[in-house]
């Protein structure tokens, strides 16, 4: 693809112009009914950052992702995303604020009854003035992307549960967001199609260095965005050499009983003293 490289330096442009952070958590509490989810936690994303979010079910991540996409509204503390504070904005602001944020779901959510291609130009067509030529031409190279553009005239039916969740990326990152959420991207598929889509995921964030939140309930996923970079050059993920670090940061952050026990990068996870953490990542 031509256009990940310009929207990679756009990007990091904006970021110098604007230094405030992608998305930002300031003591933010939820409950539903009598159970604490999130008990004021906080924590920033800074541009260009992808950051994992793992923890044991119920733990609160997926609410973390309602959160920041404005679907739901916490009983404390302010989120900023975009440098917008979304628990104050109201619904018509948000929904174009969320034209700006980009959204996998666990389980692809496509549209039965439309074509790879419908599905993928969907969001075109449904938010912006783009002509017909356009929109041909950025569904292709999307799918070309993900390596998929010989099903542009398939339905979902007709497609493997790890092609579908392909699609569903192309379909997020045809609008080019500013910021983007991984639901779960590897749930509920098998260890060899996880990794085709872990290395997916390396590759948007290497290549367009997307703002990115990733709830994953696999650590192994977790373990091998922090291991690997993506090759332009041969067009595949290799292990980053002994010792040195990704050019694109990756950090990872950890939640029990509703609090952030951990929010940092590779080597620091893999030192922590924390009983908790070190049995739960072993």
């Amino acid at each position: 693809m031509a256009s990940p490289p310009a929207v990679a330096e756009q990007r990091a442009q904006d970021s110098q112009a604007h230094p405030r952070f992608a998305v930002e958590f300031h003591d933010v509490s939820i409950a539903f009914e009598d159970r604490q989810v999130l008990d004021g936690i906080s924590f920033q994303l800074r541009h260009g950052e992808t950051k994992a979010i793992f923890g044991v079910a119920g733990s609160g991540k997926s609410t973390v992702l309602k959160l920041a996409l404005g679907l739901i509204r916490p009983d404390a503390g302010r989120i900023h995303v975009l440098g917008e504070d979304i628990t104050r904005m109201r619904e018509d602001d948000l929904f174009e604020l969320r034209r700006r944020v980009g959204i996998v779901f666990q389980e692809s959510a496509l549209f039965d009854s439309l074509t790879v291609r419908e599905n993928v130009a969907f969001r075109l067509l449904e938010e912006a003035n783009v002509a017909e030529d356009e929109v041909e031409k950025r569904v292709r190279e999307a799918l070309s992307f993900v390596e998929l553009e010989h099903t542009i005239d398939l339905f979902p039916s007709e497609l493997s549960g790890g092609m579908r969740r392909r699609v569903a990326i192309a379909r997020t990152i045809i609008t080019h967001p500013e910021v983007l959420l991984y639901d779960s991207p590897t749930g509920g598929l098998d260890p060899v199609t996880s990794n085709t889509i872990i290395e997916l995921v390396v590759k948007q964030r290497d290549v367009y260095q997307t703002s990115s939140l990733l709830v994953t309930h696999r650590l192994q996923d977790a373990f091998t965005m922090g291991t690997h970079y993506f090759d332009r050059g041969e067009n595949k993920m290799k292990p980053l050499p002994p010792g040195s670090r990704a050019k694109v940061p990756m950090c990872f952050l950890i939640l029990r009983d509703g609090r952030i026990i951990f929010d940092g990068d590779l080597p620091s996870l893999r030192e922590t003293k924390d009983e908790y953490i070190r049995e739960y990542i072993s």
